[in-house]
């Protein structure tokens, strides 16, 4: 099971109107899915409900039993690019030992690159999109997106060198960092895979930029390893791959 899997709805939906191969997703993750592919791939503004719902293969009707309409289903979007790697974050504070204190920093690089890199369409180039970046739904989604900065400036601050704490602020460092996770949506987007590896040195160097030593990354990478696969038992979800794109 996917933990970047996309919320399940109770109710059903109604009678589609084109017939669509057997699906068992649940008609609210096939809107979203739908619309996750139409928005990165057409724009949002230039994508109808009309346009979700037949490529669904249901009434445009049945699409507003689930989401009121774009707005509600572009809010939904936005939060499955976070949501997963904020949930994370109690968890990383907490379970890392003080003495290695990179190893956190290293875990939530690592988590936020795997949900950037398995969530479907690669739905993180919605926020950078001028009509997605216009829209009130992305100032209501801001909060989110400032609580994972404020995350990774917190993480950052505690391993950062001396010479690197005196030129970025602690909120200048939470960007830094984010913005270098974010290559993972520019690699999507020339249609590559990100493998394993790929996001493990992305990790890694997080952890270069706040100016840590390579004995300091190296033990980082071996606690986080030792956490995810033996404490957690979760290593093999962040190895595996999602085939929703």
């Amino acid at each position: 099971m996917s933990q970047y899997a996309l919320a399940t709805a109770t109710r059903p939906g109604r009678p589609r109107v084109i017939p669509r191969a057997a699906s068992a997703a649940a008609p609210r993750d096939e809107i979203l899915n739908v619309a996750a592919e139409l928005f990165v791939n057409r724009g949002f503004a230039a994508t109808s409900t009309r346009d979700i719902a037949e490529k669904v293969g249901i009434r445009q009707a049945s699409l507003y039993y689930h989401f009121a309409g774009k707005p509600g289903i572009l809010a939904e979007l936005l939060e499955l690019s976070v949501r997963p790697s904020l949930e994370k974050v109690e968890r990383i504070e907490l379970g890392c030992p003080a003495d290695v204190p990179e190893a956190a920093l290293y875990l939530l690089a690592l988590v936020d690159a795997d949900t950037l890199a398995t969530v479907p369409h690669n739905i993180g180039k919605l926020y950078r999109m001028p009509d997605v970046r216009n829209s009130e739904v992305f100032e209501e989604f801001q909060p989110a997106l400032q609580e994972l900065t404020d995350a990774y400036g917190r993480l950052g601050a505690g391993v950062v060198s001396g010479p690197v704490a005196a030129t970025v602020s602690m909120d200048q460092l939470g960007g830094l960092l984010i913005q270098v996770v974010e290559v993972v949506i520019r690699i999507r987007s020339r249609g590559e895979d990100v493998t394993p590896a790929q996001t493990r040195a992305i990790a890694a160097t997080c952890l270069r930029i706040c100016g840590a030593p390579q004995e300091r990354v190296v033990r980082a990478t071996t606690t986080a390893d030792d956490l995810l696969w033996n404490a957690w038992g979760v290593g093999a979800d962040l190895m595996r791959r999602s085939d929703a794109r």
